[in-house]
């Protein structure tokens, strides 16, 4: 591995640092919902254009991407994805300078760290481009919060294509990890995501004459239990899964039984022959409770992203990329994780590589968990997610 360049990346991410923890904060303060993300990216763009002289694209209408091209011969291309979208949640940071100007919308899920590291790591292969050879194509997504997911309506608009990218590598901060740790995993790492809806129909009234009703109430109590089976009884437990409600809805009184009751939940697995199989049973089993105690039901499955595959062979790469940038980087094995990312559209199409960027600093308070109203990152973490994945690009070019 090139020495000298790896130096050269160091000494620029730490020039940046200071520049780039100001961007992180600008994009903090103004945080924009899923495909909505009008300011940031013209912010991305202008940024793009204006400081790095680059030619941007627009995709999936608030999806930016540009290409850097090295000088020295090579074909193969790398993508470097970032998302950019806030998500519903009012933040109480109080004591941060930068909190969200926006109510009830915040940076939750680090996405402002994300796309400032991008950023960083543009910045920095942009001034290194006579070092390498081949193309980082750079993609700036929307919507990974909210279905169908940013990363799929970038495919439909061929992000993956002019040029076809060969590799495709995605950052994503864990607080759960010390900051400027990084974590991977090869093979499996995180689960599909569908959500469900179901309205239990019955026969509202008073509470005291039970009789004369068919309470959806105990009906969808009835449905919660059974369903539980999906998981415990009916998957393999080799697979993962996971099943879920999170909000039931009644709307009736303590002496009023209402006439129907809404649930919603989700279905999560790491197998798309066993996701489909269990929407089947998911719908089999909700019907046969609701009509054996005289109600009815509604169901609806929409179907989200699916599981998150990491290349073994090119995430082993990036392992051994990631051990060579620095002897003072952490380096943690990652286990499965339930939870979902539109990265995952990638993964099914190119051999793909998405690891995590620990952001985690007790002393400063920085403990909570992304999704969290009180989530921060330690911002000294971003001149490592910078350099790195301006590290992994050029040493995965170089294999090409």
């Amino acid at each position: 591995m090139n020495t000298s360049l790896k130096q050269m990346i160091q000494a620029k991410a730490k020039d940046l640092q200071p520049a780039l923890v100001e961007i992180r904060r600008h994009i903090h303060e103004n945080p924009e919902l899923s495909f909505h993300e009008y300011e940031t990216a013209e912010f991305v763009e202008s940024y793009l254009q204006n400081k790095l002289g680059l030619t941007t694209t627009r995709l999936a209408k608030t999806g930016v991407v540009a290409v850097i091209e090295g000088t020295k011969p090579g074909n193969k291309v790398v993508g470097l994805r970032a998302d950019m979208d806030a998500l519903p949640i009012m933040e109480v940071n109080d004591g941060r300078p930068y909190r969200s100007k926006k109510e009830g919308v915040m940076h939750a899920c680090g996405h402002d760290v994300h796309t400032t590291c991008l950023l960083g790591a543009a910045t920095i292969l942009q001034e290194c481009r006579n070092e390498f050879g081949g193309k980082v194509k750079l993609v700036f997504q929307p919507g990974e919060e909210k279905l169908p997911g940013g990363a799929s309506l970038m495919i439909e608009d061929g992000v993956l294509n002019n040029p076809k990218i060969d590799a495709m590598i995605g950052q994503h901060v864990m607080p759960q990890l010390p900051a400027g740790t990084l974590g991977f995993r090869k093979g499996l790492y995180m689960a599909s995501t569908d959500e469900i809806y179901l309205t239990v129909k019955g026969k509202g009234g008073h509470g005291a004459m039970p009789h004369f009703n068919i309470d959806p109430v105990l009906i969808a109590s009835h449905i919660v239990v059974a369903l539980q089976q999906v998981v415990s009884r009916i998957a393999n437990p080799a697979v993962p899964s996971v099943l879920s409600f999170g909000k039931v809805t009644a709307n009736g009184a303590t002496n009023v039984i209402p006439p129907e009751v809404k649930l919603e939940g989700t279905f999560r697995t790491l197998d798309e022959n066993w996701r489909s199989e269990a929407h089947v049973r998911i719908e089999k089993i909700a019907r046969g409770v609701a009509e054996s105690m005289g109600g009815s039901i509604e169901i609806e499955i929409r179907r989200g992203y699916p599981f998150l595959k990491n290349d073994e062979n090119l995430t082993d790469r990036c392992i051994e990329f990631a051990r060579h940038y620095s002897e003072d980087t952490d380096i943690q094995n990652l286990d499965i994780w339930m939870a979902a990312e539109d990265f995952a559209y990638y993964s099914q199409q190119v051999p793909s590589c998405f690891y995590r960027l620990g952001v985690r600093n007790e002393e400063k308070g920085m403990i909570n968990s992304v999704h969290h109203p009180a989530f921060d990152a330690d911002e000294s973490a971003i001149e490592t997610g910078c350099a790195v994945l301006a590290w992994l690009a050029v040493n995965e070019l170089e294999k090409g």
